[in-house]
């Protein structure tokens, strides 16, 4: 007898704990007893993509699991997605407009610039590199399934990649914009990165509820080894606020809908796995040589 895809992918989302219908239901009829979960409210940008409207499962699928550093959780949620999509045939890509450039514009200019001298880059870039820009959610599944895909990158280029980090929290998601606060705060004290990385690792303790995650992330402040005071103050300071919404005006302006999305270069990418990805940057390097 052949397998159900359908059934399959049921069953798939009860083991592992996937937010989707009929998750509980069949965990019972399965034999599998699992804690109700709070439905977590997601879009599609495109297929793999956390949006501000309706909900379907964001996902994103390696090339090779095996060979992506990260945490265990990640993994079986990134493995998830790959035979999700295996199963029920859907292809699964980021965004699409290309008419952007990536130079760096003033932090007061007008709403629609890639990179601002205030954002965020993940390490150091020589003048040869090339510049990936993603605006990302840290609650949004997709973007934690892509970030070790990130860190690969980082890994793989060095200095010829860089990295530049753009908030873009969707309102849907009840505590992203306190992550991003969070993540601004900490950067504040010069811990942008060790903040950036602490919201995937620990996604799963706080995304997809609808309580304030305020004292959580105070306690990450704490763990990180900041000055607590000064990262309160920063937390509650509206400027804090305003900067994370000068990066969502930016995106909208930019086309974004959703996240994660990137842009190589000012092009917009349209992606299906890490090798397309990493292949964007081979051409974008060779372009510049």
């Amino acid at each position: 007898m052949g397998t159900n895809p359908h059934a399959t992918y049921t069953r798939l989302v009860a083991v592992i704990g996937l937010p989707g219908s009929g998750a509980a239901a069949s965990g019972r009829a399965n034999g599998l007893v699992r804690p109700a979960r709070t439905p977590l409210a997601m879009t599609t940008i495109s297929a793999s993509s956390c949006t501000a409207t309706t909900a379907a499962r964001p996902r994103f699928s390696p090339t090779s699991l095996e060979d992506l550093p990260m945490a265990p959780v990640t993994r079986i949620l990134l493995t998830a997605f790959a035979v999700i999509t295996l199963l029920v045939g859907t292809g699964v890509y980021l965004s699409v407009r290309g008419d952007d450039t990536a130079t760096t514009q003033s932090d007061s200019g007008p709403p629609g610039q890639l990179v601002r001298d205030n954002s965020h880059r993940l390490g150091e870039a020589s003048r040869e590199a090339v510049t990936l820009v993603e605006f990302l959610d840290f609650e949004c599944e997709a973007c934690r399934a892509a970030f070790p895909m990130v860190e690969r990158l980082r890994s793989e280029y060095g200095e010829r990649l860089n990295v530049v980090v753009r908030y873009f929290p969707i309102p849907s998601h009840f505590n992203a914009e306190r992550a991003a606060r969070a993540v601004q705060s900490a950067a504040q004290q010069g811990r942008f990165e060790a903040m950036y990385k602490k919201m995937y690792e620990t996604q799963t303790e706080w995304g997809e509820r609808q309580t304030p995650a305020d004292s959580l992330f105070r306690e990450f402040a704490t763990e990180l080894g900041l000055d607590v005071a000064r990262y309160d103050a920063a937390y509650s300071d509206p400027a804090t606020l305003e900067r994370v919404k000068l990066d969502v005006a930016d995106g909208k302006a930019l086309g974004v809908r959703g996240t994660p999305t990137f842009f190589l270069n000012g092009d917009r990418l349209k992606l299906n796995d890490y090798g397309e990805l990493s292949a964007a940057v081979e051409r974008a390097l060779n372009q510049k040589s």
